[in-house]
């Protein structure tokens, strides 16, 4: 742990992400079984839902990633990798 509490190693990103007309409530049901997703939230504004992500390295962003893509309704994703 560093001092602020936060794990060391831990790679946080947030991923914003579009759907299809009406499709945010079943992809956010999809997205919360992926490893490496935290917590799923709808939002307002162009982005339809909003992940937050914690995994141990690029590798395992990607494949995240890959697996949060692959989920029908799903138009766009945008991924913010938090630094420090």
């Amino acid at each position: 742990m560093s001092q602020r509490g936060e794990e060391v190693g831990v790679l946080r990103a947030y991923v914003l992400i579009q759907t299809e007309a009406g499709g945010g409530t079943k992809v956010r049901g999809e997205i919360g079984s992926i490893p490496g997703v935290r917590v799923a939230q709808s939002v307002t504004g162009p982005y339809d839902l909003i992940v937050r992500a914690e995994v141990e390295d690029m590798d395992a962003l990607g494949q995240m990633l890959s697996d949060i893509q692959l989920i029908p309704g799903l138009n766009r994703t945008l991924t913010c990798i938090v630094k420090g």
